[in-house]
């Protein structure tokens, strides 16, 4: 009988250097052209005017925006500052008023049952420690609030780009790929227990770019995962990778003209907590 006791994931070294992925490039520069999936969530949640609305792991604040616009009362964070201070410009521009911290999804800063909903588009994903950022999530929502999310799906095309990445740079022993929350079976292991309900719904988000070469370079030089993915590969490595992309693309591809539209599904998913 094997008697061996796997060491658990170092959550803390993991999480120090995902900072420093999605603090490098310009995540900016790719999160805003993901500001539908954000207007679709706060259609879909139709909360009322003043509903306090955490934003868990809000990047550039895309669920920020489209719930502060529907008038709700708006807390964004982020564990990383750069991005928050993205986000906060944008809302400035707008007149819109948003409360701004810096904050880690597996350690919420908030009381139990603080806010009406709790969301998160394609961030709180990326928790290394799942179940606990799942647990928080549930912690802070009232009793009957609503949590609500966009995350991208295992066999879509964002979730096959992680799977690609990961191919060529493994995640850290323990670490799960963060497209499990777009999977139903996980969401229903990791929200059930707390929920009345776990409404999913597929969607899908169309990346479009000049070219699969253009849509390379964008994510290479601007996207945290894919930007530290080619810096951490040497030079044959980096041709592979980049083969490999090239394939992918390829694979989801619906234009054959030389540029690039790609639909990527992802689940939007709507916890109402019991």
């Amino acid at each position: 009988m094997d008697d061996t006791i796997a060491t658990p994931p170092n959550y803390a070294a993991i999480k120090s250097r995902q900072n420093a992925a999605w603090a490098s490039g310009d995540y900016a520069r790719i999160g805003v052209t993901l500001q539908i999936t954000g207007e679709q969530l706060a259609e879909a949640m139709d909360l009322p005017p003043g509903a306090k609305v955490l934003d868990v792991a809000a990047g550039n604040g895309n669920a920020t925006l489209a719930f502060a616009r529907r008038g709700c009362d708006v807390t964004s964070t982020d564990y990383v500052d750069a991005l928050l201070m993205r986000g906060r410009a944008r809302a400035e521009a707008e007149g819109l008023e948003i409360a701004w911290q810096v904050a880690d999804a597996e350690q919420l800063p908030f009381e139990d049952g603080r806010f009406d909903a709790v969301v998160s588009t394609f961030g709180v994903m990326f928790a290394p420690n799942q179940a606990a950022a799942a647990a928080e999530m549930v912690r802070v929502c009232r009793t009957g609030g609503r949590i609500g999310m966009a995350n991208w799906t295992p066999d879509g095309f964002i979730g096959q780009l992680f799977k690609t990445l990961g191919r060529h740079v493994p995640p850290p022993p323990g670490v799960m790929s963060p497209a499990l929350w777009g999977s139903r079976p996980w969401l229903d292991e990791a929200f059930g227990a707390g929920a009345r309900s776990v409404a999913v719904s597929e969607h899908s988000f169309v990346f479009r770019y000049a070219s699969p070469e253009h849509f390379i370079d964008v994510f290479r030089t601007y996207y945290g995962p894919v930007h530290k993915a080619f810096l951490s590969l040497d030079a044959a490595g980096q041709v592979a990778l980049e083969a490999d992309l090239r394939e992918l693309v390829a694979r989801f591809n619906r234009l054959t003209d030389g540029t690039m539209r790609v639909p990527s599904a992802y689940a939007e998913v709507i916890v109402t907590r019991s």
